[in-house]
C-alpha cells in the first residue's frame, strides 16, 4: 500500500465522519463514502484512550494488515476510515478481521463474488 491510497488530511476524515455511511460493531466503526477514484483509500483512527503509543501503533498495524490482505474482496472507488474501539486492543487477529469484513458487508463494500 503506497501513500496515494491512504487518507491523510483532517478534512478528508471530517468529510467521511459527516457525510459517510457507518457500520459499527464491538471492535470497530467503519465509515465509507464513494470517492469517484479508481482505487480505495483507507484511513485509520486509533484514539489515545486506547493506550500508549506502542499499543496504538500495534492496533494500527493490525488494521492495516487486515485491509491489505482483504483489499481484493472490496469494490473499488471508495474512501474508507476504520476507527478502533477499546476492545480492539485485546481482540484476537481473527476477530478483528471478522469484524472488519462484517462491517464492510453491512455497508455493501464487498464484491458479489467474494
Amino acid at each position: 500500500m503506497n501513500s496515494r491510497c491512504t487518507l491523510k488530511k483532517n478534512s478528508e476524515f471530517r468529510r467521511l465522519y459527516a457525510k459517510g455511511k457507518t457500520s459499527a460493531n464491538k471492535y470497530l466503526v467503519v465509515y465509507c463514502r464513494r470517492s469517484g477514484r479508481g482505487v480505495n483509500r483507507h484511513g485509520y483512527t486509533v484514539s489515545a484512550k486506547l493506550g500508549g503509543a506502542v499499543v496504538r501503533n500495534r492496533v494500527r498495524r493490525r488494521l492495516r494488515e487486515i485491509v491489505r490482505l482483504n483489499a481484493q474482496t472490496l469494490k473499488s472507488g471508495w474512501d474508507i476510515v476504520v476507527v478502533a474501539r477499546s476492545r480492539a486492543v485485546a481482540a484476537p487477529y481473527a476477530e478483528l478481521e471478522r469484524a472488519y469484513l462484517g462491517a464492510c458487508a453491512a455497508l455493501g463494500l464487498l464484491k458479489e463474488d467474494a
